[in-house]
């Protein structure tokens, strides 16, 4: 009720998306206004009807806004026409409010209960109040059905597009979140593998600084030349465009390892890829080659990828030295993410060495 008030008061009196059709159909009044302009009345009387456009049109703007009281006006604006009847020949005007006010009302079995009542009650006043003449009891039985369904009608039509919007919004909302976290783990494989690769090659540059200085030239080359890859892989990665195929990334894998003194096996069937299997591959490479480097201690890793039926297997296993329980950083998490995307599993072991592996179901 606080709420109804405050809406009253400040505003807005009617829900944006009914424009301002509302303030036009209040004009209908002037069949209930219209004694007044040609009758002379008691001031008396004239109080009453301020004091009833004072009641009914505060009941008429709630109606437009979902709650629990559309009902109370409804049946408040029936009120007004039944006690008014007999005394204004304009009274059928409140009828016509009230069915199309039925359709505030939730749900919508209850509106069309609502409207059958406000239909019949309209009816037993035209029957029993002999004053009202026949031109004013024939608006209320030719259009007070046709326009209490027509608002309920709309009134639907109005709260299901708005349904269809708010769903719009949220699966907006959600394709955010995803390429936020798809860009979190596509900027994570990058950044990872590539800054582990230049901090081995300015070691590597450090330690031959002063001893040979066109290797010392070669390995800063290399690092610039890492950088710059990495500004591009980045920018595209943002743009949602980056498509690292999995010959590139062997390449890679090939350099950073080599820099790290890893020796890298390759054992890759020649077989068809769809684009969405090969990027996730290509990242699990990368992100397996960076974990090698930081952590693993490893002199050697292989390489497999091989289509068994319908099944395309990809291992990379290396022989370091730390075995054990695995905590799943980013990297890992993103790979399970991406393979799970795409109907595959992940398995990883770290038992001589680790061993990870994904099985994913070959597509065209």
């Amino acid at each position: 009720m606080n709420t109804s008030i405050k809406r009253l008061i400040h505003g807005p009196w009617l829900p944006p998306a009914m424009g301002k059709a509302p303030y036009l159909w209040i004009g209908s009044l002037v069949f209930f206004l219209m004694k007044y302009f040609t009758v002379k009345v008691s001031a008396t009387e004239l109080a009453l009807v301020a004091a009833t456009l004072l009641i009914f049109l505060p009941a008429y703007f709630l109606s437009f806004w979902p709650g629990r009281g559309n009902l109370a006006g409804v049946i408040l604006t029936c009120l007004l026409g039944v006690v008014w009847a007999p005394y204004n020949f304009g009274a059928h005007t409140f009828f016509l409010f009230a069915t199309a006010m039925c359709a505030g009302i939730m749900p919508l079995r209850r509106a069309y209960f609502a409207l059958a009542g406000v239909l019949a009650l309209a009816l037993l006043v035209l029957v029993t109040v002999q004053t009202i003449a026949l031109m004013y009891r024939l608006p209320v039985v030719l259009m007070a059905l046709p326009i209490g369904l027509a608002a309920i009608t709309d009134a639907t039509l109005r709260r299901s597009r708005e349904q269809l919007q708010r769903k719009q919004e949220e699966v907006e909302h959600i394709a955010t979140i995803a390429e936020r976290e798809r860009i979190s783990r596509d900027l994570h494989d990058l950044l990872g593998h590539t800054l582990s690769l230049i901090t081995l090659k300015a070691e590597l540059a450090g330690k031959l600084l002063g001893r040979n200085e066109a290797a010392c030239r070669a390995e800063i080359a290399d690092i610039e030349h890492s950088a710059r890859n990495a500004l591009a892989e980045v920018r595209a990665a943002v743009s949602g465009y980056r498509e690292s195929g999995l010959a590139h990334e062997l390449a890679g894998a090939q350099a950073s390892l080599a820099a790290a003194g890893v020796a890298m096996a390759v054992e890759v069937q020649a077989c068809k890829l769809a684009a969405a299997t090969e990027n996730v591959i290509a990242l699990a490479l990368r992100e397996a080659v960076t974990n090698i480097v930081r952590h693993s201690g490893a002199s050697r890793c292989v390489v497999r990828l091989a289509q068994e039926g319908g099944i395309l297997r990809f291992r990379i296993a290396d022989n370091g030295s730390k075995t054990g329980s695995i905590r799943p950083g980013n990297g890992l998490l993103g790979m399970r993410e991406r393979v799970a995307a795409l109907g595959g599993q992940l398995d990883v072991v770290n038992e001589q060495g680790m061993t990870l592996e994904i099985t994913l179901p070959m597509k065209g």
